[in-house]
């Protein structure tokens, strides 16, 4: 089971392998065989460049592994660019077409600079601290004492911001956060809904790995800490009294040990409480910016896709919204740790269910969205108009899907949003419980444009001009293999949440 699954460092410590780990290999190596699946139904990839587009899902997916199994700034570099730079190629594999050129050379551009900033950014941590090892960083950080050097205005601590800012550009690209979110609707819109599928599911998930690794990984009480001072042991005492086997020795012997070992817990103890004290700033600067960003990314996504027309562009902001959404728990699980390891878990554990009932929600969105591109050659809202008469088993799934984004029961995209606001609940705080009040109202605000899109599925009569939408059997089944788990989920998530129990309490274990 994932929960007994012993942590270890792979090649020098650049990769960790750990419950995490594992639970996002498989994820993302299931997301790898539905997205191939979904490719060779809608023919996305022809004869000409099968090879390539394959081969660089595989690529990417490989990327992405390392990106969620990152204990170093290289590996977490290398991880992002294994990922970003295949990513590339795919957003502008369909050929023949302006938009989708454009929408590749746009993300690669953008993300040439964003790999640019973050690169910089660690070295400037690896330069300050003397590593790029991420849990001797932290270790580094407290003997750095940033409290200290914070009340002296020294600008080492200035650096030390910085660089941190400049890893946070990377990943919020990565993340298509607020305000690193540009690329994100322009990019959706050229690209084919295959590949948005790909970017908006695989390539989210990974980057909010990697975000988890950074923050606890930087955030955790080293493990030597509790160690350093240890008081010497008794063998002395026992040696000394070898032979004597009287009560009155044995007793004294055992008194000794007592002693010794209560004195080590009180050392650990104080030990782990200085390095909670150390780290508290470095906590809670991570917690302001995560919490901040994730709340202006789901209430930006969620404004900003009202007005849409074409339904890659809406999904593309509403990507923005979810990416805002499941940072909320990554900064409550750092506020808790090392006062609530618990509840610390509880958060991860929320994040892990959300990406993978997420995974279900959207590649089935962006796959109704392709086969109707092919049976109707269009994607803008509209022409979905009447969809319940000329096909109506996608109607409902597309229905059930868009009423789980939002996050009503009985649908599966209730229940991450619900274990997110008691993650933020129990953090506390004023920041979180306002960006908790804050994540409740945009679950409200996202209703009307999801519905939209249903209503002119469902009660909008058809235009004159619209085309006849004949999907075959493989696409239906597909669409409806993915439509399942929304429903199922909502009633029986307790098996997958306790797999997500488990990979998460193997983080603080």
């Amino acid at each position: 089971s994932l929960g007994s699954i012993e942590r270890q460092e792979l090649f020098t410590g650049m990769l960790v392998y750990d419950s995490v780990t594992v639970y996002m290999r498989l994820f993302l190596m299931a997301f790898a065989v539905l997205f191939v699946l979904l490719s060779s139904l809608t023919g996305i990839a022809d004869r000409n460049d099968g090879q390539d587009y394959y081969s660089l899902v595989f690529g990417a997916t490989i990327g992405m592994c390392i990106m969620a199994s990152s204990n170093h700034l290289l590996s977490l570099f290398l991880g992002v660019e294994m990922a970003s730079v295949p990513s590339y190629v795919l957003a502008g594999i369909v050929k023949g077409r302006r938009r989708s050129s454009e929408a590749a050379l746009k993300y690669a551009v953008y993300g040439a600079g964003a790999a640019g900033v973050m690169l910089y950014g660690a070295s400037l941590l690896a330069g300050l601290l003397g590593t790029a090892h991420i849990p001797t960083m932290a270790q580094r950080l407290v003997e750095f004492d940033v409290a200290g050097k914070l009340a002296d205005r020294e600008l080492s601590v200035m650096v030390l911001a910085l660089g941190g800012l400049m890893i946070g550009v990377g990943l919020a690209f990565k993340l298509s956060a607020v305000p690193f979110h540009f690329w994100c609707p322009d990019v959706f819109e050229g690209a084919s809904a295959e590949v948005d599928g790909f970017l908006s599911v695989a390539s989210k998930a990974a980057a909010l790995a990697l975000l988890v690794r950074v923050g606890v990984g930087l955030g955790a009480e080293p493990a030597d800490m509790a160690k350093a001072g240890d008081p010497p042991r008794t063998v002395a005492n026992a040696t000394s009294l070898e032979g004597d086997t009287s009560p009155g020795a044995l007793r004294l012997v055992a008194q000794q040990d007592s002693a010794a070992e209560d004195a080590q817990e009180a050392k650990e103890a104080a030990n782990a409480a200085a390095a909670a004290t150390a780290l508290s700033p470095v906590r809670t600067f991570f917690v302001t910016i995560v919490a901040i960003v994730g709340i202006v990314s789901c209430t930006f996504g969620n404004l900003a896709a009202y007005g849409q027309k074409n339904i890659k562009r809406m999904l593309a902001y509403s990507t923005i919204a979810h990416a805002g959404f499941m940072m909320m728990p990554v900064a409550a699980a750092v506020a808790l740790m090392g006062t609530n390891s618990a509840a610390a878990t509880e958060a991860i554990a929320a994040l892990l269910l959300y990406a993978t009932i997420y995974l279900f929600m959207n590649l089935g969105a962006f796959a109704i969205v392709a086969f109707l591109r092919n049976s109707t050659q269009s994607e803008e809202i509209k022409d979905y108009a009447g969809l319940i008469g000329r096909s109506p088993v996608i109607a409902v799934a597309m229905t059930l899907i868009l009423v789980s984004l939002v996050g009503l029961p009985p649908l599966a995209g209730f229940w991450p949003k619900l274990r997110v606001l008691q993650a933020l609940y129990e953090a506390g705080g004023p920041l979180l419980m306002f960006v908790m009040v804050a994540a409740a109202i945009n679950t409200a605000i996202s209703l009307v444009y999801y519905l939209r899109v249903a209503k002119t599925m469902c009660i909008d009569s058809p235009p004159d001009t619209s085309r006849p939408v004949q999907l075959d059997l493989l696409a239906t089944s597909y669409v409806v293999m993915l439509t399942l788990p929304v429903v199922l989920l909502g009633f029986l998530p307790d098996r997958v949440a306790q797999w997500t129990q488990q990979a998460a309490a193997g983080l603080f274990s």
